[in-house]
């Protein structure tokens, strides 16, 4: 269903796994999902590459494990703004890592960042 290019698509995938043998062995997944529809629904709005970043809450945490870990040994900051230039930096190595770091950048966060970009090009800017 995360993967479904339109709601009807992702209706038919829901209903495929409620008559399928796992949808009848747990009949309050399938319950839940039709509870949480409307809700659902606007997520597939969404680019794909957003949608990786919601449904897969490993980016999202390896990107918050990056941030804690750039904040951790500072103690304190003298200033609110010194704590977001510090956050703004670990973000961009996350972005633009250097090469011997190239295998600790979430995957797919720069694709990511880009549609953040344009989806939500009111609120964001990349500078």
């Amino acid at each position: 269903m995360y993967t479904a290019p339109t709601e009807q698509a992702a209706e038919q995938a829901l209903d495929v796994f409620a008559a399928s043998e796992l949808g009848e062995r747990y009949p309050a997944i399938v319950r839940t999902w039709r509870s949480a529809w409307l809700e659902f629904t606007p997520y597939l709005a969404f680019p794909p590459a957003i949608r990786t970043v919601v449904y897969s809450t490993n980016m999202v945490e390896s990107m918050n494990a990056r941030l804690r870990k750039a904040t951790r040994n500072r103690g304190h900051f003298p200033s609110e703004q010194a704590a977001l230039k510090v956050l703004y930096l670990a973000v961009r190595e996350q972005i633009n890592p250097k090469a011997r770091d190239a295998n600790h950048v979430a995957a797919h966060w720069k694709e990511a960042l880009n549609q953040f970009s344009l989806f939500f090009e009111d609120r964001l800017s990349i500078q």
